[in-house]
């Protein structure tokens, strides 16, 4: 069974719902990032950076994953599928991926302020200040917040570096360290990139380019997969 690995972005999510990370005046559904999305900021304001991902948890809870999630959860009975996402929505677990490796963290866990390695999943959508971990530190958001390690990237290239096809699909290609997965994947590997506006890689060998949505571009990719086999 060939082995194909996802790489996925923002575009993917915005199809079911959720906003795109920023918009062009730098903020973040109104909110400047640099306030909700680092150390800092949750040092200067943890009950603002607790209700921020509280809205989006919320937000992420009454979305539906899209045609593009659920068609990467098909790919899996005819390949051994990985998924790695920069989205912290849980939308390709519920499309039934069973592999899926969150590079920026999830917004369905909490981890301790003190100890990284105390994490939680959260029920519901409400993490509130006062609620600790079992060492008595205050619990925080499993977010890689700008600024912070991104501890799963080495996973991450592993899986890029064993794909015998790489897929990109709803990202820019322009946040780094998971941008830099593409360069893992093997030389003669083919690589597909579904995305109504297709990013610049100019310097990828064997790329295919789909310029879609993720919902549409997958259909036909999935159908050039399928075909590819017979």
């Amino acid at each position: 069974m060939k082995k194909i690995t996802v790489l996925t972005g923002a575009g993917i999510s915005a199809e079911s719902g959720i906003p795109t990370f920023r918009d062009a005046d730098g903020l973040w559904e109104g909110y400047d990032v640099m306030e909700v999305a680092t150390p800092e900021g949750w040092e200067k304001n943890p009950q603002l950076v607790l209700e921020f991902y509280n809205q989006r948890r919320k937000r992420a809870l009454e979305v539906m994953p899209n045609r593009g999630h659920e068609i990467l959860a098909e790919l899996e009975k005819y390949f051994d599928v990985t998924i790695v996402t920069q989205n912290v929505d849980n939308l390709h677990e519920r499309a039934g991926s069973s592999n899926v490796i969150h590079l920026h963290g999830s917004l369905f866990e909490s981890r301790s302020t003190k100890n990284e390695n105390l994490v939680y999943p959260i029920n519901g959508w409400e993490l509130k200040f006062g609620d600790k971990c079992e060492e008595g530190s205050q619990l925080r958001p499993n977010i890689v917040w700008f600024g912070e390690m991104v501890p799963l990237m080495g996973v991450a290239s592993e899986h890029a570096r064993r794909a015998d096809i790489f897929i990109v699909v709803g990202t820019s290609m322009v946040v780094y360290p998971a941008a830099g997965l593409i360069d893992y994947v093997p030389f003669e590997s083919p690589k597909y990139v579904v995305d109504p506006n297709i990013p610049a890689l100019t310097h990828i060998p064997y790329l295919h380019k789909i310029p879609e949505k993720a919902s549409t571009g997958m259909e036909k990719l999935k159908a050039e997969l399928l075909k590819n086999m017979s």
